[in-house]
């Protein structure tokens, strides 16, 4: 754990959770302007699929990556170069052709974010003593759903003003102010040890890809995290095809609520899990609810679909905060493995996500929204049972860290 004053260990804590914040504008913006890109790019939803999934596999393919990039370098430099790479990308997408030019874009948009992501959450995570990081691993979330939230909502009043390739531009330039700040505000840490060579870093990292606990938060949470993630993305899309009525604000409207509402369900979550709560136990319970809650999209009318949204939101917050939580008590996630541990976790699930997002605007095309937001629910329930396979700790215990410098 790295030791700070409490006032700095705040300072350099809030500076991520305000990149998270950023950092999932650019995620989410895209899909407030769908129905602007298929317009302006002449493209159909298929390829809006493509569009979707192919941040997903940029994020995905890079997350382990970046894990043993953050071995190497260390947290905080990681995370720098991952934001100043992913503004990059952000601010080049703006300026794409064709629907093809932005898959490829959006590509490297998702590889930045995997250098940032898990990095992030180690470096905020070793400011806090075992025992104690639930609640901040929540908030650090929360900044991930306030930053869709705007992302969706925003983007869309952007959009419909001054066009979709602001909407994406201006995600870009938010992150490379964010480098900056971060470059400028995040404690220059003294190494505890040397940085350890690629080879020593390989046989470091070579164990966590092996673990069996972790493979099973991987896989059983896949079909979660494709779920939300497809709602999230979707959802305004949906509302243009089957309620053409609808203005696009207020069909954006409907998931930022949903995100939004992960904003008390992280910290909340966090903390539960931190009491001593079997969490293997929360994710499955939290998990089945959620299921219901998408399968239940298309049967309900407009006013009942806000507090739906509101139980979605608040379901995704408490289990991202869970998952995320647990590998830092596995003896193979602590100290200077919590990036590549959470990477890799991420990884397995950002490929599932990329391939059911493009599996989901697929099956709309002959079947129908309806058919696919069962598919939605279905997703969930399907890989939950994988969990089984994990020994989730109680954290009621604080766990000694595993060593290492998250500089």
């Amino acid at each position: 754990m790295t030791e700070l004053p409490p006032a700095q260990r705040r300072a350099a804590a809030g500076i991520l959770v305000v990149g998270r914040i950023v950092y999932a504008f650019s995620w989410y913006n895209v899909g407030a302007v769908l129905p602007l890109i298929e317009k302006g790019l002449n493209a159909n939803t298929g390829q809006l699929g493509i569009v979707i999934g192919a941040f997903l596999v940029g994020a995905g393919v890079f997350q382990v990556p970046a894990g043993f990039l953050a071995i190497r370098w260390g947290y905080r430099a990681t995370s720098i170069f991952a934001l100043v790479l992913m503004g990059t990308f952000g601010v080049l997408s703006a300026l794409s052709p064709s629907w093809v030019v932005l898959a490829v874009l959006r590509l490297g948009l998702g590889a930045g974010a995997a250098f940032f992501f898990a990095p992030g959450l180690g470096l905020v995570s070793s400011y806090y003593p075992a025992g104690t990081r639930g609640p901040v691993i929540g908030i650090y979330n929360s900044g991930f759903a306030v930053g869709a939230a705007i992302g969706l909502f925003a983007g869309a009043l952007i959009g419909s003003v001054q066009g979709w390739t602001w909407a994406l531009a201006y995600g870009g330039i938010a992150l490379l102010v964010m480098a900056v700040a971060a470059a400028l505000t995040l404690p220059k840490l003294e190494q505890g040890a040397v940085h350890p060579s690629w080879r020593s870093t390989w046989k470091i990292g070579r164990p966590i890809l092996a673990s069996r606990n972790l493979w099973a938060i991987a896989l059983g949470m896949s079909g979660m995290w494709a779920a939300f993630y497809i709602a999230g993305q979707y959802f305004v899309q949906y509302a243009h095809t089957d309620h053409p009525g609808w203005p696009i604000a207020l069909a954006a409207g409907i998931p930022t609520v949903m995100i939004l509402a992960e904003v008390p369900g992280g910290p909340i979550g966090g903390w539960f899990a931190e009491r001593g709560a079997d969490m293997r136990r929360i994710l499955v319970l939290w998990g089945i609810g959620g299921a219901v809650g998408l399968a239940l999209i298309p049967f309900l009318p407009l006013a009942e679909l806000w507090p739906l949204f509101v139980f979605l939101g608040f379901t995704d917050g408490v289990l991202f905060a869970v998952m995320y939580l647990i590998p830092m008590y596995l003896p193979e996630g602590r100290g200077e493995n919590t990036a590549l541990a959470i990477g890799f976790l991420n990884s397995v699930q950002l490929f599932f996500g990329s391939l059911f997002a493009i599996v989901f605007a697929v099956l709309v095309g002959p079947f129908g929204y309806t058919f696919g937001w069962v598919f939605d629910g279905v997703l969930i329930v399907a890989f939950l049972p994988l969990l089984l396979f994990l020994h989730a700790p109680r954290s009621g215990v604080p766990v000694p860290s595993g060593g290492g410098s998250p500089s």
